[in-house]
């Protein structure tokens, strides 16, 4: 058996060398999670935003109770539930998506979902209420309004995002129940890491949590920078 070091300088004679292996599997890992990054984003940050700027809407606490659990949802129950949804037997079969990656970006996305609309939703509504009523004061109209209070929950927006893409990549249970981990096909980091660690092979299993690390990190470093880039042009 390898000792640690003789696995991380292993891990990192892979790395270094661009091994096939593991950039096939980064690149897989990339498409699926920006692609559940993107469609989450697009549909939870407008509903965060709405659900931020209305203040008081009907049946509040269970809204909020829904959120919350939502949030917290166990990924292998979401996986499970997608899977019976695509299954042959499921409503939704005939669009044989299951052990795909269509899967498994739906079922990334039904994870990332509440957690963007409640980071979103906290976000905009930690806005002081007195500047909706200055700018109201001032004569801006309700659309006017919103937009500035949305520019001004920038960073939270941001860290929503963040936040979200680190769910996302992380995530293993459900896209091993709906991917079933297929060689060049299914295989992402997370699921690669399970099976190479059981299979002992610790330094292959090291360089792609390396390179998990590594997206993850580059993906943080990228959003700050946007969002120093944005505060540079005020």
């Amino acid at each position: 058996m390898l000792t640690l070091i003789e696995a991380l300088k292993e891990s990192m004679d892979l790395i270094l060398t661009l091994d096939q292996r593991l950039i096939d599997i980064a690149i897989l890992t990339l498409k699926i999670t920006l692609s559940s990054l993107a469609l989450s984003t697009i549909i939870g940050m407008p509903i965060g935003t709405m659900l931020g700027l209305a203040g008081r809407i009907p049946a509040r606490g269970l809204v909020m109770a829904l959120l919350y659990t939502g949030m917290g949802l166990p990924p292998v129950v979401v996986g499970l539930l997608v899977f019976i949804l695509l299954s042959r037997s499921g409503p939704f079969g005939y669009l044989e998506w299951l052990f795909s990656p269509k899967a498994m970006i739906l079922a990334q996305t039904v994870i990332a979902l509440p957690l963007i609309i409640g980071l979103t939703m906290a976000a905009v509504g930690s806005v002081n209420p007195a500047l909706s009523q200055q700018l109201r004061a001032l004569g801006a109209t309700r659309w006017q309004t919103a937009k500035t209070i949305v520019a001004e929950t920038k960073p939270g927006m941001l860290a929503a995002v963040a936040a979200t893409y680190g769910r996302i990549v992380a995530e293993v249970g459900a896209v091993l129940l709906v991917g079933g981990n297929i060689e060049t096909k299914t295989r992402v980091l997370t699921t690669a890491i399970v099976l190479e660690t059981r299979k002992g092979a610790f330094a292959l299993a090291l360089g792609l949590g390396f390179i998990l690390l590594s997206l993850t990190f580059t993906a943080n470093i990228i959003l700050l920078r946007f969002g120093n880039w944005n505060d540079s042009r005020k």
